[in-house]
């Protein structure tokens, strides 16, 4: 049964033809090309009108080969996506800048014939055999060497014009392969080129779809290829197996880097774990938080609260681990160490009666100040810390204060480089460096 064609869609294609007879020729054109799906601005001079998808024929850099129109870069031209040339240049910075494949020397033939596409394809089919045949070729040459092939061709491209033919290649380290080339030309009878890749680059050229569904970024429009590191699957919490993380080129998913920006902006407007905030129902812990919700998980206290387990959006909460807290019903003034009253003497480390360990707040005011900080080691000033002895003669930089110091470690323990109770610089009375700590002078005495 014929189709027939409706009145109304005949009045809209009549419409369409005046507007299209109504266009110029471009002067200019953004085709994309080759293998590694480069892409160039070429001056064109034809009388055809291609649109956005069609095939041309251009010369390039590397010789006669076919490339796919993705747009025109000139006002009133023939196709209707046209963008300007600023525009494009916009593109191009904000997509890599230098490391764009962007290249401008080269020019549009022609609009490609059905010829010309099936000639590409037949050469395209070609590729496997040709590629074969080069692993042959160069097991050949490196029979004698030990170790073999130093390197693994992964593709063969041939071109339209079939002035070049370009061999791509996975190596560890630099080859010489210039017998691996003169076989190669004596055999194919054509210029011969030999390009090394990495592995993200082998993935555009040999892979297709990823677990997504989607074509490969790599091949489909990701152009410059910048490393991604762990720590943008750590920040959108992201199952760090390899193997769910991996690509095809076995890397880390460059998807993982299209949002790292956004969760690092969010991210900062969430407080840390373990610190105090205010919530509408009084004084708490943070839990956990989650980025994109912007929910904060607070165990409320049970001075103010009951002890209980709440969400709580960031707009919610007050002043986050810089404002004085509130004092505790019958404990000690705003800001001052909470310690357990309870707990016997000489525990001021934080060891409970049966000796476990008991979790001690500090006000986020005195560990800037360096006295009595709640962690020792990086902070400097902990209850006995990793660096510079300690209440118990530990390699802590800091006992009660800042400063170094225990009873057996270098400095003192009760003096800090930051205002503990002793001098700031000092090192002190029982310890081996020179300071002004309480009943000492210039040098302290020496190790027991």
């Amino acid at each position: 049964m014929p189709i027939m064609p409706l009145p109304q869609f005949e009045s809209d294609l009549e419409a369409d033809r005046k507007a299209y007879g109504a266009l110029k020729p471009p002067k200019s054109i953004v085709v994309r090309f080759g293998s590694m799906r480069m892409v160039g601005e070429f001056p064109y001079d034809g009388d055809a009108k291609p649109g956005c998808g069609s095939k041309l024929v251009v010369r390039t850099h590397r010789g006669t080969e076919l490339g796919e129109m993705l747009t025109s870069t000139c006002p009133n031209a023939g196709c209707s996506k046209s963008v300007s040339r600023k525009e494009m240049l916009e593109y191009i910075e904000n997509s890599g800048g230098r490391d764009y494949p962007f290249f401008t020397d080269g020019r549009v033939l022609r609009v490609a014939t059905a010829e010309d596409v099936s000639h590409q394809t037949k050469l395209t089919e070609q590729a496997g055999a040709m590629l074969k045949e080069a692993r042959r070729i160069a097991t050949a040459v490196w029979s004698g060497v030990a170790g073999g092939v130093p390197m693994r061709l992964v593709d063969a491209e041939p071109i339209l014009g079939e002035e070049r033919l370009t061999f791509y290649f996975t190596s560890e380290e630099r080859v010489d392969f210039r017998n691996l080339v003169g076989e190669l030309a004596a055999t194919f009878r054509t210029r011969i080129e030999m390009r090394q890749v990495g592995a993200r680059d082998e993935a555009r050229l040999i892979a297709d779809y990823e677990r997504c569904g989607q074509h490969c970024c790599c091949k489909q429009f990701l152009k410059v290829l910048k490393p991604v590191s762990m720590r943008s699957a750590k920040t959108q919490k992201a199952t760090l197996d390899p193997l769910k993380i991996s690509g095809r080129c076995g890397r880390l998913m460059c998807c993982l880097r299209y949002e790292d920006q956004t969760y690092e902006e969010l991210k900062k407007r969430l407080p840390h774990r373990k610190q105090r905030v205010r919530t509408p129902d009084g004084w708490g812990m943070v839990l956990d938080s989650q980025i994109l919700t912007q929910l904060v998980l607070v165990q409320l206290e049970g001075v103010e609260g009951d002890g209980s387990v709440k969400a709580y959006p960031v707009e919610d909460l007050g002043d986050v681990a810089r404002g004085k807290s509130p004092r505790p019903a019958g404990g000690a003034e705003e800001g001052d160490l909470d310690t357990d009253d309870s707990a016997p003497a000489g525990n001021e480390q934080g060891e409970g009666p049966a000796g476990g360990q008991t979790r001690t707040q500090v006000h986020p005011d005195i560990r800037r100040s360096g006295g009595m900080g709640p962690r020792s080691g990086g902070d400097r000033g902990g209850f006995g810390g990793r660096d510079r002895g300690g209440p118990r003669g530990g390699k802590g930089r800091g006992g009660p204060g800042e400063g170094g110091g225990g009873p057996v470690g270098r400095g003192s323990g009760d003096g800090g480089r930051s205002g503990g109770p002793g001098q700031a610089d000092d090192r002190g009375s029982s310890g081996t460096n020179p300071g002004t700590s309480p009943g000492d002078s210039n040098r302290g005495n020496p190790r027991t």
